[in-house]
């Protein structure tokens, strides 16, 4: 038994035609109407939905002879009704019916009986009973369970909450991608919620669930540009039921986050070259599957089947001929139709719904034959001129975009003329070509975008100095002897021992060891000077510690900012010109001038997504001292970065940096008393720098707009 049952209906007809084309040699008498007065017919479908079973009445012409034969399969769900010696009254071969897990139903008459095909969401238990003139089928869930047990697939059940449930708020609000987002407030998480597809609606249930009387109401919410129309709430005995309204080809997706739930639908764009619209890319084949079975079938029979399948137009070209023999099982339908195709050397071209279908060689034949007379067309329709008037570029840059020779829009009989004073083109064309470059100005001749870069560039200095230094000096007189023992400065020694006359300054000269600090910054030194004697003031010990300690710290910061256009490049600079001497080629020095400026060269772009590419030169110079050549002229310290760098709208970036440091310990001492342990310091100089600087770089770029405010 095959897995479609419309499928087996249309098998049924294809096998009528077969045996008609076998008895080519009578054709039967077309039916009279006394005939088909006589003959039973289906008359009328209807569905209604009442305490979970849906019932279909089928109304006949009179009341029905016979057995109903009747069968179901569970994938796809479908249920088929065979209706004997009935002919189908509906004028129609399918009706929307959309009541509870029955879509639609499909009717297909052969020979003298009529199929009734019931496609369903799910496998659903049935039963048939004849009341008069009508037929009534009534479905069930296909399984009986206790009242706890739903038969609804729930998106969220916990057990524990309490047995009834609110909703508290209806939102609907727009996603910044366009996407319909409904969100809605529950009372607790533990609600059960079942979502399902009802037609072409979306139906969502809240089990056990009140909502107020505020929020029973429709929403129109078309204003906001999303996939959903409407959206219905209502209350529907002990549920909630709300239907979401899509429109085109959609997608959803639901999440719940504590007490709220949120359904999201998203628009899925067509692809015209499929049969079957799919929201999943990767999948090349969505249609519904089918078998077929058949034994050096004709292939227009074929085709037929999958046109009454699917409920597509299919035109067939005359030239379609030949047989074929395939045996497919649970095979998407359009994938069967391509394999058709394939074996029989044919093609085809999808319009709305409608397939044309012919060899392959006669659809590139007939399209080359169309492309050709649109060319000679062109070459025979009257010019006509017109002007774009320009606003955001200069006319003379789009003549010559129309004009490029690698690329023309304008075709091999249009021209463009430009008129600079008013900033317009002058374009003489055939209409069709006119009316791509009156697009083509629409998209290009917009304003241009501002960009305001900002750069700050600081540097930041740490400096630390300590120098210690000690000036020593012993001095002892023996005035008993009449001679004197010596030491200490030379001074001091010359006037004891009558070298000299000139009285020693105790201070300065009287010292053995003299190795004050030096000054730092151009700091003078502090000195502690401490001098021991003894009663007789004979013998005196001089010691001077001198000391200085620095500690700065210092910041320069400097900020460039330039504004400029999309993609154009900008710069902006301050600083000094130092002149210098330089020597021509006929040996005569002439005075030229070099640059020191902080200068910020920068061109952006912003990137479709809002963010900005830039390509940055930034630069900061400073004069030195000058050099003792004057024909060379002054030194000049440079600090500079080049680099190409990707930003978001408003966000700062550090694009380069430069971290230095110098240490310094500097010792001078007197050999072998400098390295005595703790005394060593009385006969020893120690100096120690520390020196830190640090150079960063940022960039912050932001979109300018009409609401920005420069500072």
């Amino acid at each position: 038994m095959t897995r479609t049952i419309r499928l087996c209906a249309a098998l049924m007809y294809v096998a009528g035609v077969m045996f008609a084309s076998g008895a080519s040699a009578q054709s039967p008498a077309p039916a009279t109407p006394a005939a088909a007065e006589g003959r039973n017919a289906i008359e009328s479908i209807r569905a209604e939905q009442n305490m979970g079973v849906v019932t279909v009445r089928i109304t006949l012409r009179r009341p029905l002879e016979g057995q109903l034969g009747t069968f179901s399969v569970s994938n796809p769900a479908r249920v088929a009704i065979d209706f004997p010696a009935t002919s189908n009254a509906t004028g129609s071969g399918s009706k929307a019916l959309n009541e509870g897990d029955v879509r639609s139903a499909n009717l297909v008459q052969v020979a003298d009986r009529t199929r009734l095909v019931l496609n369903l969401t799910r496998p659903l238990a049935f039963e048939t009973k004849n009341e008069g003139r009508d037929v009534v089928i009534n479905l069930t869930a296909a399984t009986s369970k206790s009242p706890e047990a739903t038969t609804t697939a729930r998106f969220v059940e916990q057990k524990g909450g309490p047995d009834q449930h609110s909703i508290n708020d209806i939102a609907f609000r727009r996603g910044k991608d366009g996407e319909a987002r409904l969100v809605i407030d529950l009372s607790d998480s533990n609600t059960g919620i079942d979502i399902r597809q009802q037609g072409s609606n979306l139906v969502l249930e809240f089990l056990k669930t009140a909502v107020p009387d505020r929020l029973k109401r429709r929403l129109d919410v078309t204003d906001f540009g999303t996939p959903v129309t409407d959206v219905v709430t209502t209350q529907q005995g002990n549920a909630v039921r709300i239907v979401v309204a899509p429109k085109g080809l959609w997608e959803h997706s639901a999440y719940q986050s504590d007490n709220q739930f949120v359904l999201e639908v998203k628009s899925v764009q067509e692809d015209p070259r499929k049969l079957v619209q799919s929201a999943n890319k990767a999948v090349k084949y969505a249609g519904e599957k089918l078998s077929l079975n058949f034994q050096n079938i004709d292939v227009r029979s074929v085709l037929q089947v999958i046109a009454d399948f699917t409920n597509f137009n299919i035109i067939t070209s005359d030239t379609v001929t030949g047989a074929l023999t395939l045996r497919l099982k649970d095979v998407p339908w359009d994938q069967a139709l391509e394999i058709i195709l394939q074996a029989k050397g044919l093609d085809m071209r999808k319009n709305g719904n409608v397939i044309w279908i012919a060899p392959s060689d006669e659809l590139a034949t007939r399209e080359k034959l169309e492309l050709e007379a649109k060319s000679q067309i062109q070459d025979l329709e009257p010019l006509r001129t017109e002007s774009f008037q320009i606003n955001y570029h200069k006319a003379r840059a789009i003549s010559d975009f129309m004009k490029n020779k690698e690329q023309t829009i304008l075709s091999k009989r249009g021209s463009v003329v430009v008129d600079e004073r008013t900033n317009k083109v002058f374009v003489n064309d055939v209409g069709a070509r006119l009316d791509d470059i009156r697009r083509l100005l629409t998209e290009i001749d917009v304003p241009v975008r501002q960009v305001l870069i900002e750069a700050q560039i600081v540097e930041a200095s740490d400096a630390f100095a300590r120098n210690i230094g000690m000036r020593l000096g012993l001095h002892m007189t023996d005035s008993a002897a009449g001679r004197y023992r010596v030491g200490g400065g030379l001074a001091d020694t010359g006037y004891h021992t009558g070298q000299t006359s000139t009285v020693p300054d105790f201070l300065n000269d009287s010292l053995s060891w003299n190795n004050p600090a030096p000054s730092l910054s151009s700091k003078n030194v502090g000195a502690l000077s401490l001098v021991l004697w003894n009663s007789a003031a004979t013998r005196f010990l001089n010691l001077e510690v001198t000391a200085l300690e620095t500690d700065g710290r210092g910041k320069v910061v400097s900020r460039p900012r330039v504004m400029t256009a999309d993609q154009t490049e900008a710069t902006i600079e301050q600083g000094t010109e130092l002149p210098y001497k330089q020597s021509t080629s006929s040996g005569a020095t002439s005075v030229a001038f070099r640059k020191a400026v902080l200068a910020l060269k920068v061109k952006p772009q912003i990137t479709p997504d809002g963010k900005i590419f830039m390509t940055l030169d930034v630069n900061k110079d400073t004069p030195n001292e000058r050099l003792n050549n004057p024909d060379i002229g002054y030194a000049i310290d440079t600090k500079h970065v080049k680099t190409e760098v990707l930003v978001e709208n408003g966000g700062t970036v550090v694009i380069g940096g430069i971290f230095q440091q110098d240490i310094r310990n500097n010792t001078a001492k007197v050999p072998l008393l400098g390295d005595i342990p703790v005394l060593g310091y009385l006969f020893k100089e120690n100096e120690r720098q520390d020196t830190k600087t640090e150079l960063l770089v940022f960039i912050t770029p932001r979109i300018v707009s009409d609401q920005t405010l420069v500072r």
